[in-house]
């Protein structure tokens, strides 16, 4: 079997909407998205909501918004058109009935009344044997009497494929290069559940060949599907796409990546102010190496992209590695951008319009998120500042004297450097000693932005007025 052949690239993502785009799924579809990007060709999006039960149109509605707040917009597909819709599988039943009247009038397919309490006592069978748990093909020869007597009681069949037997499917992955499974260790499959609703197995190969995916980017536990996909597509005529399986991505405990280890949903991510650019920059390091380790814009990502350069071992996701990408995201903002994005997580409220943009560039390296911000505006937006306890014990520690010669020196000093050097002077303090009171008095915290910074922001009466405060609370 080989995969379609076509001048134009075309992945897809392909999301069931049951839930929250995560990291897990957000790095698959922008490993799809970088892929066709990179061969100057079209991503596509095509939603999977055969699962009525779970399917819920606010997560379609979601995932669309999270999609293109990431920067990965697709050319084709829900919600953007194309020639091959609908792009929902809830919309394509009749078309999947054409199929699987075709194989089942070839002989291909066949209607399964075993029930679940069966098949599982099946499996342990198999398993007891030592042998791979697979259907043992039960129902596979009915007769045409029993499927209608069966039928007839109220029996509600699934509909199986059927395997070839002494096969060898083969297929070249992206990824992992040759890959092959023998057919009489797949047994036949479900292709039509008992509700008549597609199952993944057919719905999703049948669209990708209709659809003209050439490349399907996907995680390599989806692996044992490419072989049932492959005999389906060859019994009906259709061409295969090409298969890239990803290795998994673990959590920091070396289980795969879930809620519980570290993976946050896109909205979660966004309401606590990373950017996309550095979730971008994070995800697409997942397993895949790029040679510059600078933060790289989405049209960088899709240039330095290759299946060759996709790892074959998991992937662990780091949060601080996303803490770092989301620090270089912010300094790579004008400051402009900064302010807008200060401005856009509500934290510059109390801040007037003239101060903004000072603060917004005063803020920038000391920041990783928005949520950070406050703590700064409440530390630099008015007078008096509020102190922290460590900050407090940092000035009490330092005495009144030292204020004083802080403030005496504050008329001639024309920066801070010359601050500092007449304090030390007066002090005969250095290193710590002097620079820390002096840290908590201008910005009542014992960390944060650049001193000369903190000069340069408040201005000399502003620093006048913090020192004295410092003094006050010194004397105690």
């Amino acid at each position: 079997m080989r995969a379609m052949t076509n001048t134009m690239t075309r992945t897809r993502f392909a999301p069931s909407p049951t839930g929250l785009l995560h990291l897990g799924n957000v790095r698959t579809a922008l490993f799809s998205a970088l892929l066709a990007r990179s061969r100057g060709g079209h991503f596509l999006l095509r939603i999977e909501d055969t699962d009525a039960e779970r399917s819920r149109p606010e997560f379609v509605e979601a995932l669309q918004r999270d999609l293109r707040w990431l920067g990965l917009d697709w050319d084709e597909g829900f919600g953007a058109g194309g020639d091959a819709g609908p792009y929902a599988q809830s919309e394509r039943g009749e078309l999947y009935d054409g199929y699987y009247r075709k194989l089942t009038e070839q002989g291909l397919a066949y209607p399964c009344f075993c029930s679940s309490a069966e098949l599982e006592r099946g499996r342990k069978r198999m398993r007891a044997q030592g042998k791979p748990p697979r259907y043992p093909g039960t129902c596979a020869h009915l007769s045409a009497e029993e499927v209608a007597r069966r039928e007839g009681e109220g029996q509600k069949p699934t509909l199986r494929f059927r395997v070839p037997l002494g096969r060898t499917v083969r297929f070249e992955d992206g990824v992992r290069g040759p890959v092959s499974f023998r057919t009489d260790e797949i047994g036949d499959f479900v292709i039509r559940r008992s509700d008549g609703t597609p199952a993944f197995f057919f719905s999703n190969a049948i669209d990708d060949a209709l659809m003209g995916v050439t490349d399907v980017v996907r995680g390599e536990d989806h692996i044992a599907n490419t072989p049932r996909q492959m005999l389906l597509l060859e019994a009906l005529g259709l061409a295969a796409p090409a298969y890239h399986h990803l290795p998994l991505v673990m959590g920091q405990d070396g289980a795969p990546l879930s809620k519980r280890n570290g993976s946050a949903s896109v909205e979660e991510l966004r309401a606590k102010g990373y950017l996309p650019v550095a979730i971008l920059n994070h995800l697409a390091r997942l397993g895949h190496r790029y040679e510059n380790d600078a933060l790289l814009s989405p049209t960088e990502l899709a240039a330095g992209f290759s299946p060759e350069r996709i790892g074959h071992s998991a992937a662990r996701h780091d949060p601080q590695q996303l803490e770092h990408w989301q620090s270089e995201a912010l300094r790579s903002l004008s400051d402009a951008q900064m302010q807008a994005y200060l401005e856009a997580a509500g934290v510059l409220e109390a801040v007037g319009a003239e101060q903004r943009p000072a603060l917004a560039r005063l803020l920038r390296d000391n920041i990783t998120r928005a949520e950070e911000a406050p703590l700064w505006v409440a530390a630099f937006a008015a007078d008096p500042v509020p102190y922290s306890e460590a900050a407090r014990e940092e000035l009490t520690a330092a005495g009144p004297d030292f204020f004083n010669a802080g403030l005496e020196a504050l008329d001639a000093a024309e920066d801070f450097p010359a601050l500092a050097k007449a304090v030390g002077q007066a002090t005969e303090r250095k290193g710590r000693k002097l620079f820390m009171p002096l840290r908590a008095a201008l910005s009542g915290q014992t960390f944060g932005p650049e001193l000369p910074r903190i000069w340069e922001y408040l201005g000399r009466e502003r620093v006048r007025l913090r020192l004295e405060a410092a003094r006050r609370h010194a004397v105690g």
